[in-house]
């Protein structure tokens, strides 16, 4: 077996975790156990699941020591064992596992209870203390379970989680950051390493909410509890603006030490041009701050995608375009339960699609490996279904798409080392010359003290309504000051936002193609 071993191939990128399926881990902790999976059921050169399970080093088609886990979806009871939670609970040494605290269930309803501080709800308390003993027990980094701001601005959710102010969702944040603190088992006693979480709608709520949270995060105060870096939700995971602002001031907190806070996460992130510009952040961070600082964003994409039909098939990189990875339905369809021709070669030759950038699973595959069913077979509800996909079909895809999107955000960085970039990383100026994004982040880290880091972002050229940060697009469409887009997007993100995948929930209806960049961010 050939390895495309990725995690070789990080370099000093910004860290891309796959925001792991509860779905696809489960075929890889169950097969360990039994033959979850029918030996015969499995491509011919796939001998073993773990092929397919990128935290192993030894037998992954790609290996890669990065990923994140939601308790969203996990079960969190570490005392009761869980074949379908071996990919994380039993992972090799040496991988990363950043743990996600779950705070959008609580938005969602899915962990009930009243969650507003002080308010002595026993479903809410029994959650609180079994998600910090899962995180402690799992992750090597995990994020405080912080209640995110855009509840208030939805009544589902606002009834859900009786959250119904953004004062009460900074105050039930709050309280929960203290439980965290006092309770947390500390990294010196082998627990995890907690990332202080940042929300608000606004560049005003982003601030009230920082000053608020900050001290959490300082030695000074909390010299053995303090948390261990930063998460950036809301309005700073998507607003360079308020991003840059945000590093300056926590540079001049004294809040990103080297040792101390040497990881900062954005969540919710797969817009591709990120993964460069969050690079360039991250190496600026370094060169002038602190030399062990790491950013890392992830998305579930690849796996939601697939729940939707969708399969990665373009790595598209345009010298001055738009970046993104393609994904399209293709093909689901009976016709092909019987087809042997690699998966790539009939979809091109049925012209499909017209280009297949092939992973290390899809290299594996024949057509009828994911086209499973002929006309009139059942499926293992004993009905026959409209699909030609079974279960491990979605796994399989789930895998190839992974690969898709590691090896974007990778070979996007590359490109960019090698002088090319996408539009967005050039400030096109009146005069008709530019500048560049690196430049201009390179300048405000290597200004002699706060104001004139804070002049230069403010700089109208680049603060304006058609200044340069309005022209960068975040995740979700946000960009620059246009905050009011939280409020007006926030019924929608309910709908998408999340990591875990229920394929029983999941329509197959037939999707246009689409890119990476025209998606909401999962």
């Amino acid at each position: 077996m050939t390895q495309d071993n990725l995690t070789a191939k990080q370099n000093d990128y910004a860290v891309f975790l796959p925001a792991i399926s509860g779905f696809y881990a489960t075929f890889v902790g169950k097969q360990r156990r039994e033959n979850y999976v029918d030996p015969a059921r499995m491509p011919a050169g796939l001998q073993d699941m773990e092929m397919m399970n990128w935290l192993n080093s030894q037998h992954a088609l790609f290996p890669y020591r990065w990923s994140l886990y939601s308790g969203g979806h996990a079960n969190l009871d570490l005392t009761k064992d869980d074949a379908s939670e071996d990919m994380v609970r039993k992972r090799e040494p040496g991988t990363l596992m950043l743990g996600d605290s779950g705070g959008f269930q609580i938005a969602k309803g899915l962990w009930e209870g009243d969650w507003k501080a002080n308010s002595g709800c026993a479903k809410a308390q029994s959650k609180r203390e079994a998600v910090l003993k899962w995180l402690d027990g799992v992750s090597d980094y995990a994020m405080t379970l912080d209640i995110p701001t855009w509840v208030v601005h939805d009544k589902k959710a606002s009834a859900a989680c009786q959250i119904t102010t953004h004062q009460e969702a900074v105050d039930a944040t709050k309280y929960n950051n203290e439980y965290f603190m006092q309770h947390r088992k500390g990294v010196k006693n082998g627990g995890t390493r907690i990332l202080n979480v940042l929300q608000g709608a606004s560049h005003d709520e982003a601030e009230d909410w920082y000053q608020t949270m900050k001290h959490y995060c300082d030695p000074a105060q909390y010299p053995d509890t303090h948390f261990n870096g930063w998460a950036m939700g809301g309005q700073n995971m998507c607003d360079i603006q308020l991003i840059l602002k945000r590093l300056v001031t926590l540079r001049y907190d004294n809040l990103l030490q080297e040792g101390v806070h040497d990881w900062m996460h954005f969540l919710g992130t797969s817009k591709l041009e990120w993964a460069v510009l969050l690079t360039v952040i991250q190496r600026a961070v370094r060169k002038h701050v602190n030399p062990a600082f790491t950013i890392s964003f992830d998305c579930a994409s690849p796996f939601l995608a697939t729940a939707n039909g969708q399969v990665y098939h373009q790595i598209d990189l345009p010298h001055e375009g738009k970046w993104s990875y393609r994904m399209s339905p293709i093909v689901d369809d009976k016709k092909y339960a019987t087809d042997t021709r690699t998966y790539r070669d009939a979809i091109l030759q049925d012209k499909l699609i017209h280009y297949f950038d092939e992973s290390p699973i899809s290299k594996l595959c024949q057509m009828k490996d994911i086209c499973v069913y002929n006309p009139g077979d059942l499926n293992k509800n004993g009905k026959e279904g409209k699909t030609s996909w079974d279960s491990f079909s979605y796994a399989l895809l789930m895998g190839h798409n992974v690969w898709m999107h590691i090896e974007s955000v990778q070979r996007a960085n590359r490109e960019f080392d090698a002088g090319r970039y996408p539009y967005m990383m050039k400030h096109e100026l009146d005069t008709g010359d530019g500048e560049y994004f690196q430049d201009i982040v390179e300048r405000i880290f290597a200004a002699p003290d706060k104001q004139t880091a804070m002049d230069i972002i403010e700089d109208q050229k680049y603060s304006k309504k058609t200044g340069y940060w309005n022209q960068i697009i975040g995740t979700r469409g946000f960009k620059g000051e246009k905050t009011t887009n939280s409020r007006t997007l926030a019924k929608k993100l309910l709908d998408i936002q999340g990591t875990g995948v229920k394929l029983d929930k999941v329509k197959k209806e037939p999707l246009k193609p689409v890119l990476s960049s025209d998606l909401f961010d999962f």
